[in-house]
């Protein structure tokens, strides 16, 4: 997939390495290592909305009261491209990691 300057929301699973400190490093991403911006802020939240149900919930008829962790950061492919920003999202009780949206830096 080519990433284009608009937004692209999506729920695809990724994987994303954090430091021990638990600070994301890189994010694998479309057979690519985006790594991080050390010197951008990323952003980091818990809550309950911004999640689309993989299906889990859906097949029991329960709704999933797990907190959801976002992070939102600035990652890119090499020295030279673009900034693009990520938001990544896992429920906390699991270890797997959603994109739930991938946008030109701002």
């Amino acid at each position: 997939m080519t990433l284009t300057a608009e937004a692209i929301h999506t729920l695809d699973e990724i994987a994303v390495r954090f430091s021990p400190g638990g600070t994301p490093l890189a994010v694998r991403y479309d057979g690519a290592i985006w790594a991080v911006d050390p010197d951008a802020d990323a952003v980091h939240w818990l809550g309950h909305e911004g999640w689309q149900d993989r299906g889990d919930a859906a097949a029991t008829g329960h709704e999933d009261p797990a907190p959801v962790e976002h992070w939102r950061l600035q990652a890119r492919l090499n020295s030279g491209s673009a900034l693009r920003t990520f938001h990544v999202q896992r429920k906390l009780r699991s270890t797997r990691w959603f994109l739930a949206g991938i946008s030109d830096a701002s």
